[in-house]
């Protein structure tokens, strides 16, 4: 596939970009050069590879749920500076 200079003009005016013509010209090259390597990719044999999200296989580092007893009210409320009834009292932010 060849890319023409004004397409590259196109879209440098769609991303709002103002280039000098040596610019344009070498993006032109560029831009011919990138899509020719991508033509040679879709020339490839993929039909016996599965298709992956990442190139490593991934694992749940998490541990397993485990019921376990709770912390209690009287410990989670032990270090509080104002328990209120059982509650952590906190000031009031709202009139």
């Amino acid at each position: 596939m060849k890319i023409t200079r004004s397409e590259v003009e196109n879209v440098a005016r769609l991303a709002r970009l103002a280039l000098a013509d040596d610019e344009l010209d070498r993006l032109t090259g560029e831009m011919d050069a990138i899509l020719g390597y991508v033509e040679q990719l879709n020339e490839l044999d993929t039909d016996d590879i599965i298709p992956m999200a990442h190139a490593v296989p991934l694992e749940n580092a998490f541990r397993a749920d485990e019921v376990t007893p709770s912390l209690g009210t009287e410990k989670a409320l032990a270090n509080a500076p104002d328990p209120d009834d059982g509650c952590f009292g906190v000031p009031k932010v709202i009139e």
